[in-house]
């Protein structure tokens, strides 16, 4: 079976030091055959410099503006040829044999679109990355979570999640996707700007007919933070107002309103609790400015939403309920019921 060819695309706006850092590795890591592209978000730190002069066989898209991540991948993607893409953070520690697993599951499976390898933390190697972990799920109001993070509960990487499994979503931060898949459903939504647009498109490509999967053979180490550290008030905004999204594109009426109202609830718990909170009143600020946003486009993200029906494998329990009230904070603690978001 002949491999369709695979681009590795990353991202950059203003990561030279990232580079720098983590591009050796990378491209020892990364088989030959594999075209490794730059795709520079409008950065003005010298990074288009440093790598025509250091790295002239890397490819760089240049963008005349910060995109975010999801405008910026969708333009770059759009002058990209190949059968995969495989997405990956500028602070991302490959290590040898990385690439192979992912690209030959999704050889093998003509009906997996996304896939992501198991993210560890580079700060703590031993254990698993907030941000993906060993794959991801979405509870049935929107809340994510993680095969091995739930919340701010990150466990230990002891082998105990090493089975290929399907997922609800792949991290885009480092993430293998069937080109085809991908424009099929329309890439990444352009105004969820970053955060959360990963799991939009896998729920898409969910409801296109795809299955999403995680092989832990593969393994990277993300640094975290490369843009915006974990605690801001800014990524609270997106976080909330792009679950928020998710919700109204995603779901059925008969399903969104009611959840709507659990979320309104919850996510008034929020912010109270980072209103009394010391140093977060931002935060708290920054969840009212998410829905003041969200019942503003409300109107527009429900015209937009799919009408594709189909059993979508939502998590069928609150996972707050789960983690605050019954103390469940290891994935492998949870009971997992299916709850359906078909139309």
């Amino acid at each position: 079976m002949k491999t369709p060819h695979t681009a590795l695309v990353i991202l950059n706006w203003n990561g030279k030091h990232l580079l720098k850092r983590f591009l050796p590795g990378i491209t020892e890591h990364t088989h030959e055959d594999v075209e490794l592209i730059v795709a520079d978000n409008g950065s003005d730190d010298g990074s288009k410099e440093y790598l025509a002069e250091r790295y002239p066989g890397i490819r760089v898209i240049s963008l005349d503006k910060n995109y975010g991540f999801a405008g910026g991948y969708n333009r770059a993607l759009q002058q990209v040829d190949a059968g995969y893409y495989i997405l990956l953070n500028s602070d991302m520690e490959v290590t040898q044999g990385w690439v192979e697993p992912c690209i030959e599951l999704l050889q093998k499976n003509d009906d997996v679109a996304a896939i992501q390898p198991k993210i560890r933390s580079l700060v703590c190697p031993s254990a698993f990355e907030y941000a993906g972990a060993a794959g991801g799920f979405t509870d049935y109001l929107g809340y994510p979570f993680c095969r091995g993070r739930i919340f701010d509960t990150v466990e230990e990487d002891n082998g105990q999640y090493d089975d290929i499994s399907e997922v609800f979503w792949a991290s885009g931060a480092a993430m293998f996707v069937r080109a085809k898949a991908f424009h099929q459903v329309g890439g990444f939504d352009d105004r969820f700007f970053a955060h959360m647009e990963e799991i939009d498109l896998c729920w898409r490509l969910h409801h296109a007919g795809y299955r999403i999967m995680v092989s832990p053979q593969s393994v990277v180490y993300h640094l975290g933070g490369g843009s915006l550290p974990r605690s801001n008030p800014e990524k609270t905004y997106l976080n909330f107002r792009n679950s928020l999204w998710m919700l109204a594109k995603n779901l059925p009426a008969s399903q969104f309103y009611t959840r709507l109202l659990l979320r309104i609830f919850l996510d008034t718990a929020a912010a109270i609790k980072f209103l009394l909170t010391r140093g977060q009143f931002y935060d708290c600020l920054a969840v009212m400015k998410a829905y003041w946003s969200f019942f503003r486009s409300l109107g527009s993200m429900r015209r937009g939403s799919r009408k594709i029906g189909g059993f979508i494998p939502l998590y069928g329990n609150s996972i707050v309920k789960d983690y605050y009230l019954l103390g469940k904070k290891r994935f492998s603690d949870l009971r997992f019921k299916a709850s359906s978001a078909s139309r």
